[in-house]
């Protein structure tokens, strides 16, 4: 009798399926009477979108969360937008924690592979710290919106408070206010400061936290930044450069925009432009409607949703470390260097290849979406982009088009938002997990031309 083999599945395959996983359990308990608002179950199609949209904390939305769903539907999207940002894996080492128990060899890979760590020392402690940071942020941000919307909303405030809070961390950008985001708060200083603040911490890394931390606590006085790593340094200055120069392209564009902030004072316009630009990296929430903003702006606001946020972080989109190393190889390459120097440090060759193909597979992803979107919707082609950029990279920004979708587009969008989450995720465990082999034969080389 034939033994049967025993069926192993790649770190790349769990982290894969635990996101499917998810996204099942959570239609099914979304398309229940229970999680209508109105007690009638709503079409699987639009729970099944739901359950995506919030695992793959991407937010673009067929029905308004706020008037569809009942509080427990609101909950599952909550734990959906939760888990999706921390990650599944992250959740479950969580939960292993909780019940006491300890991380096994290959536990203790599969964590180091989802958060793309270096080393297997530490994780027990790095799981706590992300759990135990994550709750603290949330938390001050619940109560921060709490000011405005408690007096507003009365004891229901409270609960959007939470909901938001979490949404804005997870860079998820689900709110249950309205079917207009956070449109009718554009001017609220409160609003704009808190979200903007829970979008970057989530997004910037938590790696970054730590090491920012780390380097407070060893070095006092000046000249912090020197000590940082060089991840924490290129996630910092890119995060803070996209941030400054978008909200500056924003400003100038719709300055005299009357559709958006055309006849608001410099005050308005530029806290506008600011939350604008932190939005559209991988957060969702919007202030104005995405089709009211000109050409210009929308060609912007498709770059900085492309970057992203940065590694080990609750954002999307291709990194903004992927993008400053691109940037650096490309800028070492002119310079005819032999090798890619930022910093006063070398970035391997082994990186700037990582960063090259996390690009080229999300710009793959967002293209046949792309193509296979306009062929399904007569939508002008900036909004089919739009859409579809918004959804590889997993932001939730959208030119009134999502609500508009037939069934056939909906499963398009919904696939794009699986891979623009897992895609680049997996790729990067893949490059981890396969070691190059020094000892091959090595093909010839042949200059060919480029450029």
């Amino acid at each position: 009798m034939k033994q049967s083999k025993k069926i192993t599945l790649s770190t790349t395959h769990i982290i894969m399926l635990s996101f499917i996983c998810a996204v099942i359990v959570g239609s099914i308990l979304l398309s229940l009477p229970l999680s209508s608002a109105t007690g009638e179950a709503v079409p699987y199609i639009d729970a099944l979108f739901t359950a995506v949209t919030s695992t793959c904390v991407t937010g673009l939305v067929t029905v308004t969360t706020a008037d569809t769903w009942s509080v427990f539907g609101q909950t599952v999207i909550l734990l959906l937008i939760q888990a999706g940002g921390l990650g599944i894996i992250t959740v479950m080492s969580g939960i292993m924690l909780i019940i006491n128990k300890r991380f096994g060899l290959n536990d203790s890979v599969l964590i180091q592979d989802a958060f793309n760590l270096n080393t297997l020392s530490g994780l027990s402690a790095f799981v706590r710290r992300v759990f135990a940071g994550t709750a603290v942020i949330e938390g001050i941000g619940a109560l921060l919106y709490m000011t405005v919307f408690v007096p507003e909303y009365g004891v229901r405030g409270i609960w959007i408070s939470v909901f938001n809070s979490v949404s804005a961390f997870c860079n998820a950008g689900i709110d249950i206010i309205g079917s207009e985001s956070l449109c009718s708060y554009v001017t609220n200083p409160v609003i704009n400061l808190v979200t903007c603040a829970l979008i970057i911490m989530g997004g910037i890394g938590y790696i970054v936290w730590w090491d920012v931390i780390r380097v407070l606590k060893k070095h006092r006085g000046r000249k912090l930044f020197r000590f940082l790593t060089l991840q924490s340094k290129l996630a910092i200055v890119s995060t803070a450069v996209l941030i400054f120069s978008g909200a500056v392209l924003i400003f100038i564009f719709e300055y005299s925009n009357n559709s958006t902030v055309g006849s608001f004072n410099i005050f308005e316009k530029i806290q506008f432009s600011l939350f604008q630009s932190v939005t559209t990296r991988t957060a969702g929430f919007a202030t104005v409607p995405q089709e009211n903003l000109t050409d210009s702006s929308a060609m912007v606001c498709l770059l900085l949703m492309f970057i992203g946020g940065s590694p080990v972080g609750t954002a999307g989109g291709i990194k903004t470390v992927t993008f400053a190393v691109l940037l650096i190889a490309a800028f070492s390459a002119i310079r005819n260097k032999n090798s890619t120097e930022i910093f006063s440090r070398a970035i391997s060759v082994r990186t700037v290849r990582k960063a090259l193909s996390v690009t080229v597979m999300s710009f793959g992803i967002m293209a046949v979406s792309t193509v296979l979107l306009s062929a399904v919707t007569d939508a002008d082609a900036l909004d089919v982009v739009y859409e579809t950029v918004s959804a590889t990279a997993t932001v939730g920004l959208t030119r009134n088009l999502t609500s508009a979708l037939d069934t056939v587009g909906k499963i398009i969008i919904m696939i794009t938002m699986y891979l623009g989450r897992v895609g680049p995720i997996s790729l990067a465990v893949a490059f981890n997990l396969r070691k190059e082999n020094l000892n091959t034969v090595r093909c010839p080389e042949e200059e060919i031309s480029v450029g």
